[in-house]
């Protein structure tokens, strides 16, 4: 029977990685898989991280299973984080899941239930597993247009004009901030108008929000999520702890659902610990837990809030040596944009065959589609990327 299996389609992304670890050349760089580096080319443990687990592993009496719905206090201070003051606690059923990829499906699972006939939009480019998943469930989907390729901003007025044929029902999805690939957020008016035309059309707004506290700041990255929150009775928000808390193998997410009343979301929450239990029963415990003490501390919260920020600025410096090394190297602004967008990652609109110059030739290691991740070019060695850049680019 198993030779019915059709041979499986390689992830582009781990594909480049096996790619780059056979590569022999000291001086290769990584700019593919998505987590953060430092200096010296190491996605760290971050110092509040290693304190909380320490704490866990003094204070830690069991290993017993939680509850089905994860730790109250991991899914309360989460709540807390993402939504602040902008909807009664009451209002949101909340459910712990294995990384924020957990969340995105255990919200499709629940669409299956609430209206499996939707159609789910996804912004065209996005997260490969956004429209994989949805695909691979069965649902419909619309790709929506988002990315102007000539000004690397995004294309607002294709992507509203495309709304207007979103249905009563339909699930929207929005990144919450520093949009993946592409690092071109959407702006807090435009927001706004979605805001309204959601209420108007009677559409689900679905915010992946997996970088909070890597844009603009932690409260300024979760504004306009706070503000479609404070206004819509219904609302799906999946958030992860693997980037803003370098917790990516510990696989540590949470699904939100805001409901018009407290009575309904209570129906809710009994619905999203059925849907646990009939996946994977139990998310894991130990980097949720961490979390909750983390937030629930106010020293360990400091600490880890000042980790954030550096983090995110020494992300902003790279863009910012990243566009002034490519102006110098091109004798060009066509890379400025760079410097402007937010997140980890940047698309810099380069071809395949110079995607493909950049690996062979230079040991440049990029996404097929030229999507870069910014915090692998600290340490300077946004410097030799833009050298090979150019060349590639036959700007030279």
């Amino acid at each position: 029977m198993f030779e019915k299996f059709h041979p499986a389609k390689l992830d582009p992304i781990l594909s480049l990685s096996k790619l780059f670890q056979a590569d022999q050349r000291n001086k290769k760089i990584d700019l593919g898989i998505g987590v953060y580096k430092n200096d010296i080319g190491v996605t760290p443990i971050m110092s509040s991280v290693k304190k909380a687990e320490a704490r866990l592993l003094s204070e830690q009496s069991s290993k017993a299973y939680v509850s089905l719905a994860g730790a109250e206090l991991f899914r309360d201070q989460m709540r807390n984080l993402v939504l602040g003051d902008s909807v009664a606690p009451e209002r949101v059923a909340t459910l712990q899941t294995p990384g924020g990829t957990g969340a995105i499906r255990q919200i499709f699972e629940a669409m299956k239930i609430l209206n499996p006939g939707c159609t789910i939009w996804i912004s065209d480019p996005s997260w490969p597993s956004h429209m994989g998943m949805a695909t691979h469930m069965g649902f419909k989907t619309q790709a929506y247009p988002y990315f102007d390729n000539e000004t690397k901003l995004v294309d607002v007025e294709a992507m509203m004009a495309s709304f207007r044929d979103i249905k009563q029902g339909d699930l929207l999805l929005l990144h919450g901030c520093c949009h993946n690939p592409t690092g071109a957020n959407i702006d807090f008016d435009t927001w706004k108008k979605i805001t309204d035309l959601v209420l108007e059309k009677g559409a689900l707004p679905f915010i992946d929000i997996a970088y909070q506290g890597f844009g603009d700041g932690l409260e300024e990255d979760a504004a306009p999520l706070r503000h479609m929150a404070s206004r819509l009775p219904e609302m799906f928000i999946a958030a992860s702890c693997s980037k803003n808390f370098g917790l990516y193998r510990d696989r540590v997410g949470i699904a939100m659902m805001i409901s018009k009343d407290s009575v309904t979301a209570d129906l809710v929450q009994g619905n999203l610990a059925t849907l646990n239990r009939v996946n994977y029963s139990f998310a894991p415990d130990h980097g949720a837990a961490v979390v909750g003490m983390i937030l629930a501390d106010d020293e360990l919260r400091r600490e880890w809030v000042a980790e954030l920020e550096e983090m995110r600025m020494a992300m902003l410096a790279v863009r910012s040596k990243l566009a002034d090394s490519l102006r110098q190297q091109c004798n060009s602004d066509q890379f400025d944009f760079v410097a402007n967008h937010r997140g980890m990652f940047s698309r810099l609109g380069l071809g395949p065959d110079q995607v493909l110059a950049l690996r062979e030739e230079h040991g440049m290691y990029i996404v097929g589609d030229s999507r870069i991740n910014i915090a692998g070019l600290a340490g300077d060695r946004h410097l030799p990327f833009s050298v090979a850049v150019a060349k590639v680019a036959n700007v030279s």
